[in-house]
């Protein structure tokens, strides 16, 4: 009975771990893409890693320096993001995210909506979860 209970136990704190570090990968989504509406230099530079690989569904990849400029100087302008269907999997110091992103763009003053499927890599770091990969397809029509 004893070694039940104990199993049990590491059964449960292992759940709640679990829980704990999707919440925490769920907050970096949500802080990504608050950032990606309104960008902050400072924020972005410590949720960001320095090898980020940042793919576009038309096929341009950036890399940490070019995807903050982007940012930063409009010439990405998220209005608005929804982000929807998001599952989360963690193995060990390494997180998969997918969802389906939906957007109210303004890329150079040119209002626009996009619809992608989304893939983002996270990194646990001493900081928390930091963002290594993001690679986006469009959503096929049907």
């Amino acid at each position: 009975m004893k070694k039940i209970l104990i199993y049990l136990s590491f059964f449960m704190m292992s759940i709640q771990l679990s829980s704990a570090q999707q919440n925490d990968i769920e907050n970096a989504v949500n802080t990504l893409t608050k950032l990606m509406i309104t960008p902050d230099s400072a924020a972005l530079d410590k949720l960001v890693l320095d090898k980020l690989s940042y793919g576009h569904s038309s096929g341009k990849i950036q890399n940490k320096r070019e995807f903050m400029h982007s940012l930063l100087s409009a010439e990405s302008d998220f209005v608005e993001i929804n982000l929807s269907d998001q599952t989360v999997t963690v193995q060990g110091k390494t997180a998969l995210v997918r969802h389906t992103l939906s957007a109210k763009t303004n890329d150079k003053n040119v209002p626009g909506t996009v619809k992608l499927y989304i893939l983002l890599i996270w990194s646990k770091e001493k900081g928390g979860w930091k963002l290594l990969g993001r690679q986006a397809v469009k959503v096929p029509v049907v």
